[in-house]
């Protein structure tokens, strides 16, 4: 090979280095890959419990959901009912986070930062009807649970999708739980997939069908 040839052909590789260079640049930036963030343990100087705190007391045992797949379906008595996607859930609406305490009529708690939306948010898109007086949680395993629509309008209450800074496992009620804070355990349903705007004052969830108080207020006995 002369001298021009081998220089060429220097040239040639050393272009096509810079192409390789750059390209893997340019779809590292475009699609960079997403890392699970660590648990959190203390936050704002308050010691927060583990995710792994929860004792598993669930109706049918942990449901796996599919996040693909999974539609939270906004019905009822609403001017417009919905289906979110989880992304639509996710990133769509102003997110949320604050440490609230869940305590279980088993006789534990857990201490957690929930991050997620404000049911409030939810509830002004769906634009409930006159006659909208209550608000049915639905849950992937059957189970359901209700609150007076003031409960949201009146408090900060978050249908949570993260705690302790990780998403929120399928043990723990992935994709959605609701923190209802200042309610018994029972009320805060887990594997949220339908939100629903009733006029049923009555209404009672599973566990309240069973005999324990509609309201779960914490300082009151749940047994009704």
């Amino acid at each position: 090979m002369d001298r021009n040839s081998s220089l060429g052909f220097t040239k040639i590789l050393l272009f096509v280095g810079i192409l390789i260079l750059v390209y893997g640049c340019v779809q590292e930036s475009i699609s960079p890959e997403r890392l699970e963030g660590v648990q959190v343990k203390e936050y704002e100087g308050e010691d927060l419990s583990s995710i792994n705190n929860f004792r598993e007391n669930s109706i049918k045992g942990p449901q796996y959901i599919n996040e693909s797949s999974y539609k939270l379906k906004v019905s009822g008595l609403v001017e417009n009912p919905t289906e979110y996607t989880y992304t639509e859930i996710v990133d769509g609406f102003q997110s949320y986070e604050k440490v609230v305490r869940l305590d279980c009529v088993e006789g534990w708690s857990v201490n957690i930062l929930w991050e997620g939306i404000l049911v409030r948010d939810i509830i002004s898109k769906a634009s409930p009807k006159e006659n909208a007086n209550t608000i049915i949680f639905h849950a992937q395993d059957g189970y359901t649970t209700s609150f007076p629509i003031e409960y949201f309008y009146d408090n900060d209450i978050i249908m949570a999708h993260s705690m302790n800074n990780v998403t929120i496992p399928p043990e723990r009620g992935y994709p959605f739980q609701l923190v209802a804070e200042s309610k018994w355990g029972y009320k805060w349903i887990k594997w949220i997939t339908e939100i629903e705007f009733s006029d049923n004052e009555n209404y009672q969830g599973y566990w309240e069908r069973r005999g324990y108080s509609d309201e779960g207020n914490l300082n009151e006995s749940f047994i009704d």
